[in-house]
């Protein structure tokens, strides 16, 4: 298995230890992809559920610009239900784990047919 195979495993492990659900491999492996070499950074591939500013680069990022959604308090709403879902006692939250999570949140799969 290459390195980014190991990472999707891991990720799809997290869904099912933090979130409960089996992971949509194909929509999991799209995501993955799409944040290209940001996951294997120990810093860039991490999200901070804390930190306000880590939140609004999300929304920005990747809402607005990956997605194309349109700017609205709902957007911000949706980033702080995955964080709290994903668990505020987890320090490691997985960028691809939340933005796949976010994508399912705003029915946003057709993105990444």
């Amino acid at each position: 298995m290459s390195q980014r195979d190991d990472l999707i495993a891991k990720y799809a492990a997290d869904i099912k230890d933090k979130f409960g659900e089996s992971a949509n491999m194909d929509l999991l492996t799209k995501v993955t992809i799409g944040l290209g070499p940001s996951i294997y950074n120990k810093d860039s591939s991490l999200v901070s559920g804390s930190d306000e500013k880590e939140l609004e680069t999300v929304k920005k990022n990747f809402l607005l610009k990956k997605l194309g959604m349109s700017d609205s308090p709902k957007l911000m709403e949706g980033v702080k239900k995955v964080m709290d879902a994903y668990g505020s006692s987890n320090k490691n939250k997985h960028r691809a784990v939340v933005y796949y999570k976010l994508t399912q949140h705003f029915g946003k799969e057709s993105v990444y047919k």
